[in-house]
């Protein structure tokens, strides 16, 4: 009996999901049945959350589910789950609670006061408790109570490896809550634990508060390291995993990428090479946002699908200017090729932004994805570090996904010396660079690609305009020099200017 006991401990369990998708990505795929897991966090921070979607994986496993609670009362645990459209059935709640609830005689629970009880008899409740059910899965919220009542760390460590080994003989993977309240660097009991879960609430200066989850340690499972973002929405925790390009790559095809407009692909070397990225940096109101949309315009005339990210305009505004523009951007709306996120940067973290980009490519199968602008997405973030590092990961993620980007960067200033908000520009693949200049008492607009990683590229200065009948690409201004000072000088005979009769919208 003792030697198929020895065997039976040496099989290695296949993992269990944690009842969250994003956590099991974070983990590899979950966790390891029959262990004992630590989360932890301040008040609000979402740990009751995510222990209530752990044990209702078990009821959806048909698994007897046990949640202890010290606590919160089972009123306000069915309030939690009633607001996440949530059913408790399935989920025996054991409570520990005050005294003066013994005064209601429709309960039916048991009633106890933790403050005047001994340890040890507290934990014997918990133990009959168990023995009676034989949960798979348990939940105990939280350790704060049992460590005010053991009094000592060396009485509560070895309170909690009573129960560790308690639980262990039982064949039930434990999941543990302290809200941090009494002690904020509880090593010992990292050290006891399988697993220990961080969930933080971080107020900003500005906009939501912000939420990320980090696992701090788990044995024997490899998982990603660092902190990942995460809402809680109706229907429980979102948990955006950090993006690692490395993982999703994807065969694809090197073609070109066509703007629809001859002068700019031929400026460009024939295109953009798909999977690459391409920067359009310029004056504010000097074209770029216009420029961009060509591309998922072009895009949808190939029955490609396209995602506009919106920081600083609004869907109404975009569509009023393409047709201005005559650009057909609305039947694009309209048939589904092209979806616009119009987001709020107060409210979305840079993780939930990712995820989002992500799922566009993903689910939505964007070919093309325009990112305006990243002045708005750097500087609704000004609390975020490492946001620079964030976009390179996104970036090459894009690359990987063999979709092909547009970023929009907007200077400062209008003409002459130009101001950059953030030095970008060695992240990306290829870089326009839009002016505005003056001629004979008219402002007139310019663009020239100045870099170009992927094949060749045109090195000329050309003009071009926004009219009704869309972008105008001109010859190469020769005969200038000066131009993007803002006040060139023509020493040619003839100049080279585009009409500028019917001249569109900035």
């Amino acid at each position: 009996m003792i030697q198929d006991k020895e065997l039976l401990d040496e099989l290695e369990l296949p993992k269990i999901s944690t009842g969250n998708s994003g956590l099991d990505d974070i983990l590899g795929g979950g966790i390891d049945p029959e262990r004992m897991y630590l989360y932890e966090g301040q008040p609000g921070s979402g740990k009751t959350t995510l222990a209530l979607e752990f044990l209702l994986e078990g009821v959806r496993r048909s698994q007897p589910t046990l949640y202890i609670t010290l606590s919160e009362t089972e009123r306000e645990l069915r309030l939690v789950a009633k607001r996440h459209g949530w059913s408790l059935e399935g989920i025996t709640i054991f409570e520990l609670i005050p005294a003066e609830a013994s005064l209601d005689p429709t309960q039916e629970l048991t009633v106890l006061h933790p403050a005047e009880m001994e340890l040890s008899e507290t934990t014997q409740m918990i133990f009959d408790r168990v023995e009676a059910l034989g949960p798979g899965r348990i939940v105990l919220d939280s350790l704060s109570e049992l460590r005010l009542l053991a009094q000592s760390p060396l009485r509560y460590r070895r309170q909690i490896l009573a129960l560790k080994h308690f639980f262990s003989g039982r064949r039930s993977t434990v999941v543990l809550l302290d809200d941090l309240s009494s002690q904020q660097n509880d090593l010992q009991l990292h050290s006891i634990v399988h697993g220990v879960v961080l969930l933080e609430q971080l107020a900003i200066d500005y906009g939501a508060q912000r939420r990320r989850l980090r696992v701090v340690k788990m044995r024997g499972i490899d998982f990603k390291g660092g902190f990942h973002d995460f809402t809680i929405r109706h229907g429980g925790l979102r948990i955006y995993p950090r993006l690692v390009a490395a993982e999703h790559h994807k065969e694809f095809d090197t073609e070109a990428v066509l703007s629809g407009n001859a002068e700019l692909d031929l400026m460009l070397g024939g295109g953009l090479e798909r999977g690459t990225n391409v920067l359009l940096i310029g004056a504010a109101g000097v074209g770029k946002s216009s420029l961009a949309l060509t591309y998922v315009i072009a895009a949808a005339s190939r029955n490609e699908r396209s995602a506009i990210f919106a920081f600083d305009e609004g869907r109404g505004t975009m569509s009023a200017r393409a047709k201005t523009l005559g650009l057909p951007l609305q039947e694009g709306l309209e048939n589904g090729l092209i979806e616009v996120h119009q987001i709020d940067p107060a409210e979305m973290a840079p993780g939930e932004f990712a995820d989002a980009v992500r799922r566009s490519v993903e689910v939505g199968n964007a070919q093309v994805v325009i990112i305006d602008s990243l002045n708005g997405y750097l500087n609704s973030m000004p609390d975020e570090r490492f946001l620079i590092l964030q976009m390179h990961e996104l970036l090459s993620y894009l690359s990987q996904r063999g979709v092909s980007t547009i970023l929009v960067l907007a200077q400062h200033g209008l003409v002459g010396p130009m101001d950059t908000p953030l030095d970008i520009s060695y992240l990306a693949d290829g870089v326009l660079m839009l002016r505005y200049f003056e001629f004979d008492g008219s402002v007139r607009r310019a663009l020239s690609v100045v870099k170009k990683r992927s094949g060749n590229h045109e090195h000329t200065i050309r003009e071009f305009k926004l009219s009704s009948q869309g972008i105008t690409v001109g010859p190469p201004l020769k005969g200038f020099s000066g131009i993007f000072s803002g006040t060139p000088i023509y020493k040619g005979e003839e100049t080279p200017l585009l009409s500028q009769d019917a001249d569109g919208p900035g």
